[in-house]
């Protein structure tokens, strides 16, 4: 696998070393880890390596420390990364990447992973005229909004979060966490709109509402006024010491943009991850697929997956043909899970649903199919049932017979289904099956921690955190069992 004798490794250079980025010098280094085909410089502008921006919301609520959401660096020949650079200008006819140190970097290849950043919206006070947060707001993108937003707000102080996505919803839970009296302002009809259905966000509000998170949905803010609060549209005022933005996020495709390269909402990019320049690639928020996956980590890891093979090329024919996400609440105590179609309205043509709704536990499940197969399904206090329907939605198995008892995670596979169930993704952000956890248990990996060094699951969105422990705790227990 090595290059021809006498050549030099290829120039990549990655403009980007959040999550993606860094994923990507990652496989790079895995698939070429002697350098000899690849030299690979990422430059980020942030002063500290990448780190795990899905979990910011567990660092706010103090699951976490920053540093313990650090990713892994490349320690290989084959990568550079440099730290607290900007990149300035990208000459595509002569191949250099121009940096604010004055820096030009030449490039046979480049990779553009910058990202998005917070949208703000166009409500009085809440962003200046350079567009920075105004006094008392910050958004949650990266390391710094979390340090700011701590210094903002103390426990017992109130706060009101703008924006009532996942992101949102997992700040709210993490701060409530902490001590502080939280809201919750959504302008669209119910919570998660786009990913969970009416009843099931009702429910879900009953939850955070019993947490002490007041959720106001279907209500436009008006103005922020610092060191007072958030008034509505019907003139109310939310107290509020801090202001959180979660009102969705912006793709930095200026550097693209400046350089002649097709740019949309995103960098359009084709099955290769080309732009419309083939010298130049797109992955993760800040690239435009037909496919969609901008804003969700496992699209973006499996990009970065697919260019690295491309680039080394050790897969030169790869594709990325889009995503199929999935979403995770992540929020100490509520379970909930989401994909596919949930919306009954989007094409309700041969679509068959069972719904359980149980207000009082706070549960909700419903689940979609068309033509014996899994197209959609929420999952509000059924984490059994989750994981064995994402399965099913990932490999488009045969749904049983018994959808009821598949939803309340009663025992209603198929003797094949057994047999097919150790190749299972038990963590879907990085592609990690039931067989990959048994063999690093057989290979000496322990504890969750160990699990993580060697296959990286649990390092995504931290989702699978719950069946990896039980895969550890079932193979404890039969490695303890006697022997009869």
């Amino acid at each position: 696998m090595s290059t021809v004798q006498g050549a030099s490794p290829r120039q990549i250079v990655v403009v980007g070393n959040g999550m993606v980025g860094a994923r990507f010098a990652e496989e790079a280094a895995r698939l070429d880890p002697a350098g000899e085909r690849a030299h690979i410089t990422v430059v980020g502008t942030e002063e500290h390596h990448a780190y795990n921006r899905v979990l910011l919301s567990g660092v706010v609520a103090g699951d976490y420390t920053p540093d313990q959401i650090r990713l892994p660096v490349p320690h290989t020949p084959g990568v550079t990364v440099r730290t607290g650079t900007t990149a300035t200008a990208l000459d595509t006819d002569n191949r250099t990447l121009t940096l604010d140190d004055g820096t030009h970097l030449p490039y046979d290849e480049l990779v553009m992973a910058t990202g998005a950043r917070a949208a703000f919206p166009p409500i009085t006070g809440v962003a200046d005229p350079d567009g920075t947060p105004g006094e008392g707001v910050t958004a949650l993108r990266d390391l710094a909004d979390c340090r700011r937003l701590l210094a903002l707000a103390a426990p017992g102080a109130p706060v009101v979060v703008l924006g009532g996505g996942i992101l949102g919803l997992e700040a709210a839970r993490g701060l409530v966490g902490r001590g502080m009296r939280v809201s919750v302002v959504e302008s669209s009809p119910w919570i998660m709109r786009r990913q969970i259905d009416q009843p099931a966000a009702r429910i879900l509000a009953q939850r955070y509402a019993a947490l002490g998170v007041a959720v106001h949905s279907w209500r436009v803010a008006a103005r922020w006024i610092p060191g007072t609060g958030l008034e509505l549209d019907d003139g109310r005022i939310l107290p509020g010491d801090a202001l959180v933005v979660t009102a969705g996020v912006r793709g930095n495709t200026e550097l693209a943009k400046d350089a002649g390269i097709e740019v949309e909402h995103g960098i359009v990019v084709d099955d290769r991850l080309s732009t419309s320049n083939a010298r130049v690639h797109a992955i993760g928020d800040c690239a435009q697929h037909p496919g969609g996956g901008a804003g969700l980590i496992q699209p973006g890891w499996e990009q970065a997956a697919v260019l690295a093979r491309r680039l080394t090329g050790t897969a030169p024919e790869a594709l990325y043909t889009g995503a199929r996400p999935l979403t995770r609440l992540k929020a100490q105590g509520i379970e909930l899970t989401a994909f596919g179609q949930v919306h009954e309205e989007e094409d309700a043509h041969g679509l068959e649903t069972v719904t359980i709704s149980d207000p009082y536990g706070g549960r909700y499940a419903k689940l979609s199919v068309r033509q014996e197969k899994v197209v959609g399904a929420v999952l509000l206090g059924f984490p059994e049932a989750a994981a064995t329907l994402a399965q099913l939605y990932d490999t488009g198995a045969p749904v049983p017979a018994d959808r009821l008892a598949l939803l309340q995670g009663l025992p209603t596979a198929t003797p094949d289904q057994d047999r097919e169930e150790p190749t299972s993704l038990v963590c879907r952000c990085n592609a990690v099956s039931r067989t990959d956890i048994e063999q690093a248990w057989l290979d000496g990996a322990r504890t969750r921690e160990a699990i993580a060094r060697r296959t990286r699951a649990t390092t995504g969105c931290g989702g699978c955190v719950r069946d990896v422990q039980a895969l550890l705790s079932g193979m404890q227990d039969q490695t303890n069992a006697p022997v009869g």
